[in-house]
C-alpha cells in the first residue's frame, strides 16, 4: 500500500533581509482568510476555525504559517494566494514532508547571521552550514 505524504510549506515571519515581518498577527490573519478552504468545504452555521491545510504556528518564537500542498490540490487559487503573499512580502519559505519525523527549517535572521560570522557563542541555537536551525516536527 502506497501512502501519500503531503509536502508542507512553512512561511516564516522573517524577510529575506532578516527582518521580523509585521504586523505581529500576520500569521493568524493569513490563516483566517484561508479558513474556509478545508476538507469537505466550509459548513453553514459552523464555528470559525483554521483550515487544517493552512495553520498559524510558531517555530522557536518566530511566527509562521504551515501550508499543506493538499490546499493546492483542493483549490489552486487559494494555494497561489498564500505563496504570492510570501513572495510579495519577501518572506522566507521552506518545504518539508509531513511524514518526516525531524523536519528542519532554516531561519536566516540578520542578527543571528552577524553573530555567527563574528564567532559569538550559540548556546540557545543549533547551527548548520553557517545558519541557525529551527527544528520542527510536522504533524
Amino acid at each position: 500500500m502506497v501512502k501519500h505524504t503531503h509536502i508542507k510549506t512553512y512561511i516564516l515571519g522573517i524577510t529575506h533581509s532578516g527582518r521580523v515581518f509585521r504586523p505581529s498577527d500576520w500569521a493568524e490573519r493569513l490563516a483566517g482568510v484561508m479558513s474556509s478552504f478545508r476538507p469537505g468545504n466550509a459548513r453553514a452555521n459552523s464555528r470559525i476555525s483554521y483550515s487544517p491545510w493552512c495553520v498559524p504556528s510558531s517555530l522557536n518564537g518566530v511566527k509562521c504559517v504551515i501550508v499543506s500542498d493538499a490546499l493546492r490540490d483542493h483549490n489552486v487559487m487559494a494555494w497561489d494566494f498564500c505563496m504570492n503573499f510570501a513572495r510579495d512580502n519577501e518572506l522566507q519559505t521552506q518545504q518539508a514532508t509531513a511524514a518526516a519525523a525531524d523536519n528542519v527549517v532554516h531561519l536566516h535572521t540578520a542578527n543571528h547571521h552577524r553573530a555567527h560570522a563574528a564567532g559569538a557563542a550559540h548556546s540557545s541555537h543549533a547551527w548548520q552550514d553557517g545558519h541557525p536551525v529551527l527544528c520542527a516536527v510536522a504533524g
